[in-house]
């Protein structure tokens, strides 16, 4: 009949079908803006959250790493070099979680009807751009706080964004699809996050890491994006290791392309088993 429509499984290295993701954009930036609606709902600081989490964060780092262990931060405010390190991290280790389960708490939607897949993890990561943003505020209220000037380093302050959307959105697409079969996932996701965290330069400079492990610390990406996110904020003394961004980009690309054919291969069998 003509009116039918049939819908068939895409194979090999060029099974996303970018015609119809750009059909559903409508769904996806609903779902976006769904989750970020669930989020909040029904908390009684709400939006607040997005403030406090960082904040928190950074003064209890700011104490432990800074006051008492004496990390070095090359002559910059802790609170500002501990901060600019949060931004990219928390936005990942959040989009990572939500979009690790985003296909188990959609499952309704995947077994009634059909849409892209892709969309869901992707809608998820994208959910945490409004935290980032506020996050990006924060940011901003301490470089006038310390009298911290901008360098024009911040124009490559988004290529940096850019990449680490990449890594959650690859490693989200990983975890998300390996979810539906193997729900230890659930419980691996926190742990990662967990101990991320302490691996990642977060509350520490990267230097002493590479002179242990070589360049091979750059296989973390976190590890060159946070390099990149203090390079962008607090200028040329904080250049990254460029060496160890490049692995780290690497890394980045062969987990996205992996990720999306790993995703696209088993998605036709989420409906069945989730």
């Amino acid at each position: 009949m003509s009116g039918e429509r049939v819908i068939r499984a895409r194979r090999g290295l060029m099974a996303i079908d970018f015609a119809e993701l750009w059909r559903y954009r409508e769904l996806f930036w609903q779902l976006s803006w769904r989750n970020v609606l669930i989020r909040y709902k029904q908390t009684y600081l709400g939006v607040m959250w997005a403030v406090l989490q960082p904040l928190l964060t950074m003064v209890v780092f700011t104490v432990v790493f800074g006051k008492l262990a004496k990390m070095d931060s090359k002559g910059a405010p802790f609170e500002v070099f501990n901060f600019v390190a949060l931004l990219p991290w928390m936005f990942f280790a959040n989009a990572l979680t939500e979009s690790s389960n985003s296909l188990v708490a959609s499952q309704n939607m995947i077994t009634k009807v059909y849409f892209p897949r892709l969309i869901i993890p992707a809608s998820a990561v994208l959910s945490g751009v409004l935290d980032f943003l506020i996050g990006c505020g924060l940011l901003a209220g301490l470089l006038v706080w310390f009298n911290v000037p901008p360098t024009w380093h911040l124009l490559m302050l988004p290529l940096f964004f850019g990449l680490t959307f990449l890594a959650a959105l690859a490693t989200g697409l990983w975890f998300s699809a390996l979810n539906v079969k193997y729900r230890d996932v659930k419980y691996v996701v926190p742990f990662i996050v967990r101990m991320g965290i302490y691996i990642s330069p977060v509350a520490f400079l990267a230097d002493k890491f590479y002179g242990m492990a070589g360049v091979c610390y750059g296989l973390n990406p976190l590890v060159g994006i946070i390099e990149g996110f203090r390079w962008c904020i607090l200028g040329a003394g904080f250049e990254p290791h460029w060496d160890g961004l490049a692995l780290g980009v690497g890394v980045v690309l062969l987990l996205l392309v992996s990720g999306v054919y790993y995703f696209r291969s088993t998605e036709k069998t989420f409906a069945d088993i989730i």
